[in-house]
């Protein structure tokens, strides 16, 4: 009864109507408004401000939702944990990655844990580091894959393997002619024309902060918001941009450069929510990635 009474609770102040959250809960107005009602009574406070246009919690209100929140999440949890199937044979695994590391690093990993385990639903979702530290705090995602950064003291983390950024062009370009064991110095990435990833990627942030650390004024010529737009623009044009070298690796028509003095590296890790159920699917996925970048 009290499960029920906490949903109707959190549908209105969400939809901040009554409408609305009776709509989206598919029940009557007048039944959801009689359930706040018994709610309220047995908790003995007025839990929602309903005078202004929109319905907004109280302070009492505000205080119980916290609490109110973080019980669901655990008892959804505690569903995952009777269903999880020890063997693998069946379950799901709700997994969020940085952009970058979707373009070189899911391919290989999900393939090989779809092989070892057909029985478990994968849910891959691309996310930024920040977001992905958000959905694991929400219990909307199991694991994380991104770069060791945290910030949120709710997240753990384990170090997987360390990611090297360098200068990446086309086949045609210029640069690709150069012996490969010239490096190219910064002053010189200077004068090229790049084709960098826009200001929200954690990728960009690290290259400017190396940029101005070297004291360079890039020639930005374009920006792009995915990483799959820069390496076809790099690939068939004459700008150069800066990406993961395992990247370069991924795709034949791609040439790495390496830079002097190199940019610094960044570690991948997996990242789950403190003190959370880790089901069997999650745990044999973290083993797999850890033995992947142990092999290297």
């Amino acid at each position: 009864m009290l499960l029920r009474h906490i949903r109707y609770l959190l549908a209105v102040v969400e939809q901040g109507n009554f409408t609305r959250a009776a709509e989206a809960l598919y029940v009557s107005q007048p039944t959801l408004s009689q359930q706040i009602r018994q709610l309220e009574e047995m908790l003995g406070v007025q839990l929602l401000d309903r005078s202004g246009r929109v319905v907004r919690a109280t302070d009492a209100g505000e205080a119980y939702i916290a609490y109110a929140r973080r019980a669901l999440r655990e008892l959804e949890a505690g569903q995952r944990a009777i269903h999880d199937v020890r063997d693998l044979a069946r379950g799901t695994l709700r997994l969020a990655m940085t952009p970058s590391l979707t373009s070189y690093l899911a391919g290989p990993l999900i393939a090989r844990f779809n092989a070892s385990y057909p029985g478990i639903a994968l849910q891959v979702i691309e996310k930024t580091l920040d977001a992905i530290e958000t959905a694991l705090a929400a219990d909307q995602v199991d694991l994380g894959l991104a770069f060791s950064q945290v910030r949120s003291l709710e997240i753990s983390s384990r170090p997987l393997f360390v990611e090297k950024l360098c200068v990446v062009v086309g086949l045609t370009h210029p640069l690709a002619q150069r012996p490969a064991a010239t490096a190219l110095a910064a002053s010189e990435l200077g004068q090229q024309s790049l084709a960098l990833l826009s200001s929200d990627f954690a990728t960009r942030t690290f290259v400017d902060a190396y940029l101005q650390q070297q004291g360079i004024s890039p020639k930005i010529a374009i920006e792009a918001n995915t990483i799959s737009a820069i390496v076809e623009i790099v690939r068939r044009g004459g700008v150069a941009t800066i990406l993961p070298d395992a990247i370069a690796r991924e795709h034949p028509g791609l040439q790495e450069i390496q830079l002097n003095p190199a940019l610094p590296h960044r570690t991948v890790s997996l990242l789950w929510r403190k003190d959370s159920y880790q089901s069997a699917a999650a745990k044999a996925f973290a083993e797999l990635a850890g033995s992947l970048a142990a092999a290297g």
